[in-house]
């Protein structure tokens, strides 16, 4: 298996670059550099080189020198040292919404989600999308690529900690989905996979452009469809020409599907399982489970290498191997086919099978899936006696009896530790 410390083809090529037209010098120098595709395509596609949705993706070099990129016009981008992500607001415990799909359409259905097109279909055609942004008239409207006009705005320098001006003329623009309805224009980017942050150009461009088109306000929202569940965000900018002035309005949680679960299905799991003897796969160190699942999702609607999930996804290259380790802990994701970042990711049957069941049949499966593991089944059965997690310590006590596959350092049992009780939280969390 690779390590974190192999450089990506994006890694190789951005330091070709910065070697060749002297990229760092002149960002000290000047404080940005600009550049053009055509220059980025000499030694890697563009599209490749440029899309980083999340922090995490970005390049070795980027990272190192708290650097990133933004487009500023339809083939050239500016590198410097721009404030350009946000973090997402977490909820551990939450509400959620129920709705359900219009009786008379047949030609989706819940299980056919499997697209961040179908799942902003179903958003909209559900009522969900009207009832967040409290606007009955809601009517799908724009949508798709165009272009972001010309504006100017200010974006802060991390370095600096000063606002600095950026011009951007004609840059490409792509909406996922944009509503009108009789107080606003809702702009939507919908993503079907679980992230730490994301890039404010993806709602900052689109929304610069339509508020100077339309006399109502322009809201702009996230949507995130993951696990049967749809995790929206409304934001506003409270200085439109200011790129960090974004601030969250509200964050609410919807399904289609029955979300009751009970404590009592729960235990009834943990006492009847059949356990399993501990595989001779590593224990997870994953501590999100939700990213587990949203791991599985995305390879069930292609395999993907360690190199992909880290490009294209919010995960690093040691995330991707430990998530992916996780998914076949528990049976779902198949063991890569060869070494390093060519290395193909892909669901087992069991993993197929999980993904085409319901909202409920699905959590007790996974549900039953952890705790045929007798640390956390064990764990579990503590935490419900005593009305409280065992230490760190106890949880570490237990897991030397289980004969871990190739885990004894203090240090490691004590991060893996810290994995079994977000696991455990989680089982927990589902009671509705």
């Amino acid at each position: 298996m690779a390590t974190s410390s192999e450089p990506t083809k994006n890694d190789a090529a951005w330091s070709r670059l910065f070697e060749k037209y002297g990229i760092l010098e002149q960002i000290n120098t000047t404080g940005r550099y600009d550049i053009t595709a055509m220059q980025i395509n000499e030694f890697r596609e563009a599209r490749l080189m440029t899309k980083f949705d999340h922090h995490i993706n970005l390049p070795r070099l980027f990272k190192e020198n708290d650097l990133t990129i933004l487009p500023i016009s339809r083939g050239s981008y500016a590198i410097s040292h721009f404030d350009a992500y946000k973090k997402f607001v977490v909820q551990n415990n939450f509400d959620i919404i129920s709705a359900s799909l219009p009786e008379h359409i047949s030609s989706i259905t819940v299980d056919d989600i499997n697209s961040e097109a179908l799942a902003l279909n179903c958003a909209y055609a559900s009522g969900i999308v009207a009832h967040f942004v409290e606007d009955e008239g809601l009517l799908p409207t724009v949508s798709g690529r165009m272009s972001s006009a010309i504006f100017s705005c200010r974006i802060m320098n991390t370095k600096t900690r000063q606002p600095v001006n950026l011009t951007v003329t004609n840059s490409q623009v792509e909406i996922d989905g944009g509503y009108e309805g009789v107080r606003q224009l809702a702009i939507v980017e919908a993503k079907s996979f679980l992230s730490e942050d994301f890039l404010v150009r993806q709602l900052y461009y689109p929304y610069q452009l339509w508020r100077g088109r339309v006399s109502k306000p322009v809201t702009p929202v996230f949507l995130v469809y993951s696990n049967g569940i749809y995790h929206l965000y409304e934001y506003r900018f409270d200085s439109p020409d200011e790129y960090n002035s974004l601030t969250l309005v509200k964050h609410r949680h919807y399904s289609l599907e029955s979300v009751s679960i009970s404590l009592e299905e729960i235990i009834s799991i943990q006492c009847n399982v059949s356990p399993l003897p501990e595989p001779e796969v590593p224990f997870p160190q994953a501590d999100s489970f939700e990213r587990v699942v949203n791991l599985c999702e995305l390879l069930r609607q292609s395999d993907r290498t360690r190199e992909d999930i880290s490009l294209n996804y919010s995960f690093d290259a040691r995330q991707a191997d430990y998530y992916a380790n996780a998914g076949r802990y528990l049976g779902l994701i198949a063991k890569p086919d060869k070494a390093g970042n060519e290395a193909s990711y892909s669901l087992t049957p069991e993993g197929q099978k999980l993904l085409r069941l319901g909202y409920k049949d699905r959590q007790l499966q996974l549900v039953t899936y952890i705790l045929r593991h007798r640390v956390f089944n064990e764990i579990l059965r503590l935490r419900l006696v005593h009305g409280e997690m065992p230490s760190l310590d106890d949880i570490v006590a237990v897991m030397r009896t289980c004969n871990l596959y190739r885990v004894d350092a203090d240090s490691t049992l004590m991060r893996r530790a810290s994995t079994v009780v977000s696991w455990i939280n989680w089982i927990l969390a589902l009671r509705r």
